[in-house]
């Protein structure tokens, strides 16, 4: 089954219950973007994938270089099928910073190209670029009609930012063309970022990065934790932008987004209580 473009997220239950939280957009949406990280599914498990959650989601990462292990035509077929539902596909950032070791970004663009990826993910959380490197590689592929997402952050805790370098970097991508900056926080959600070694938000750096970043639309909070996802609802609502999302908690994550858990219908029940019963 292929989606219609902008026909959103389809309530088979409509009628007789209905999503609690009606604040949540359905696609086409600017906000809201849920980023899911493919780590190695063949085609008929991406194939169910789209056919149960493909409503949900707004991006597929291709993680690490992965893409550089699938046959070439699956690869291609792959790519192909995501962007049939109008959700963009991109190899991981990874990928681009061993481009950029060996100096092939430009024939890595034209790759990109040639096997139908629509988006690009521009990262310096191995390798070091300089400001001018990062910014040159953002131009180039806006130039080229690429989608463009940045990442900020390392991957090593060692190497962990501070508010004011992250809403510096965040700044700078977005003024060089970025089209959505994610904040690192790995596959593990744990020890980097804003998270703690147990995947737990650090809450007085997340609160003061939040205050610096809460009205820019275009940040993607990487959040692979269920837990994590909670607090970013709580913190920013329904419609707050969340990435690395294993394929199989789409729905999951879309259930928190609408109250349809636990954690968030209690949320809006509280939110419901008249003020002369509290």
């Amino acid at each position: 089954m292929k989606a219609v473009a902008g026909f959103g997220l389809v309530n088979p239950w409509e009628g007789t219950i209905a999503f609690p939280d009606k604040a949540r957009l359905s696609k086409p949406r600017a906000i809201g973007l849920t980023m899911v990280m493919d780590k190695g599914l063949g085609l008929s498990e991406t194939a169910e994938l789209l056919s149960v959650a493909g409503e949900c989601i707004d991006y597929i990462k291709l993680a690490f270089g992965t893409s550089a292990l699938y046959p070439g035509q699956i690869l291609r077929d792959k790519v192909s099928l995501i962007r049939s539902w109008g959700i963009h596909v991109y190899p991981g950032g990874t990928f681009l910073e061993i481009a950029s070791i060996q100096q092939q970004i430009a024939g890595f663009l034209v790759k990109c190209r040639e096997l139908g990826f629509s988006a690009i993910e521009v990262s310096d959380g191995t390798i070091s670029l300089t400001p001018d490197e990062r910014t040159n590689i953002i131009m180039q592929a806006k130039d080229m009609g690429y989608h463009v997402l940045s990442e900020v952050g390392k991957k090593s805790p060692v190497e962990s930012s501070g508010v004011e370098e992250i809403v510096s970097q965040v700044s700078s991508d977005l003024r060089a063309g970025a089209d959505q900056v994610i904040l690192e926080a790995r596959e593990s959600g744990k020890g980097i970022g804003i998270f703690d070694k147990n995947g737990e938000i650090r809450d007085e750096f997340f609160r003061n990065l939040a205050r610096h970043l809460r009205d820019i639309p275009g940040i993607i909070w990487e959040a692979p934790l269920k837990n994590q996802q909670l607090e970013l609802i709580r913190t920013f609502g329904p419609n707050v932008n969340l990435g690395n999302i294993p394929p199989g908690e789409v729905l999951a994550l879309e259930a928190l987004r609408v109250g349809l858990r636990s954690d968030t219908l209690k949320d809006i029940l509280c939110r419901q209580i008249p003020l002369a019963m509290v």
